[in-house]
């Protein structure tokens, strides 16, 4: 097997350093089970100055829980209060492969009525998988970007958000979780994103670099690679594998338009067949101008605002413009450009060449 090795190594060793467009395995997919996995806890705030928790009960009954596990007896009618503690919640990211001692960052935010986090410290604090087991504890003090400050009239300022703050190494792992990297013949590499091409095109490259039946395709996102059985040579067989080129696919064509802020994104593959476009703006204008009505001297009649509009229509005389067979990205733009159409024009155009079956591209509203 360590012949084996070392003659991939050389192979690798071989591969060519530059292709057009040519990206690593490591980019474009991961390794099948191995990922992080999230954790939560949920824990007191201490130090604040008085910007705490004012009426919340979590925080009541999280001081009374605290202080029995500490061996201190509340009495029963005891109310304790204190704005200088806030309840929280924590939540953090455990590391594929992460052992016990290593440290870990953790993100803790404010679940009650608290003003700030600011200044505060963290009191040690478990933290569950999914599973309901504790994978690490969290404690330490926070950092905060955020300030709030506020006047007796009512005044009051806020810079980004106080009530979310960070710890950096804050919690330390305290079991690691089992992975699927050591089990079974093969590894599997899941693509970040789906293409049958692209998956071709990998399974070629990892056998034009390891040999032919090395690599085989599962279905359009995974590739199942034959491996060592050995945990360390499987480790440098994946390093080599990650950093195999290939010319991955382009996406589909596609067409994002986020409603919202008007923003549209055209990737380089969307073409349109021939068409011709004529868009034209119409702007209505309403003027109020009220007159006031006098009566005749001795009528007997009342002074009255009669209200009187002017309405006027004014459209814009646009040109039309043709799209020639199979225009690029490039065209679509410039075309659109010289009519003087902007982002929420250009959403209408697109639509309506895609309604008319001019649009060869997905269109994805956001």
């Amino acid at each position: 097997m360590n012949k084996i090795l070392g003659s991939i190594l050389f192979m690798a060793l071989l591969l060519p350093c530059s292709h057009i467009r040519a990206e690593r395995i490591k980019d474009l997919a991961s390794v099948s089970g191995v990922r992080t996995n999230q954790l939560v806890g949920f824990g007191l705030v201490t130090g604040l100055d008085k910007s705490g928790d004012v009426s919340s009960l979590f925080v009541r009954q999280s001081l009374r829980n605290m202080a029995g596990n500490l061996g201190i007896t509340l009495p029963p009618d005891a109310n304790p209060k204190s704005k200088n503690t806030a309840v929280v919640s924590i939540h953090a990211e455990l590391p594929a492969f992460a052992k016990p001692g290593q440290k870990i960052d953790v993100t803790v935010s404010s679940i009650g009525d608290a003003k700030s986090l600011r200044g505060g410290s963290l009191l040690m604090t478990p933290l569950r998988g999914a599973d309901g087991n504790v994978y690490a504890v969290a404690q330490g003090n926070l950092v905060v970007g955020g300030l709030s400050a506020s006047g007796q009239d009512g005044s009051k300022i806020t810079v980004n958000n106080p009530l979310v703050g960070r710890i950096d190494n804050g919690a330390t792992v305290e079991r690691s979780v089992p992975t699927s990297f050591e089990e079974g013949s093969d590894v599997v590499f899941d693509l970040n994103n789906s293409d049958f091409t692209t998956i071709h095109r990998m399974v070629d490259a990892i056998n034009n670099a390891l040999g032919a039946g090395t690599a085989r395709a599962i279905d359009g996102t995974s590739v199942s690679v034959r491996a060592p059985a050995d945990p360390s040579q499987r480790v440098s067989f994946v390093s080599v594998i990650e950093n195999i080129e290939l010319s991955p696919d382009d996406a589909p064509a596609k067409v994002i338009i986020n409603s919202r802020t008007g923003t549209v994104v055209i990737n380089s593959k969307v073409r349109v067949q021939p068409a011709a476009v004529s868009h034209g703006s119409l702007t209505v204008t309403i003027n109020e101008n009220p007159q006031v009505s006098q009566p005749a001297p001795f009528s007997g009649g009342q002074t009255t605002v009669v209200p009187q509009s002017d309405v006027s229509v004014q459209q814009e005389n646009n040109h039309m413009f043709v799209f020639n067979p199979g225009v690029t990205l490039d065209e679509i733009v410039k075309a659109v450009n010289d009519v003087g159409a902007g982002p929420s024009d250009l959403v209408a155009i697109l639509e309506a060449l895609k309604s008319a079956g001019a649009l060869r591209a997905e269109l994805i509203v956001i």
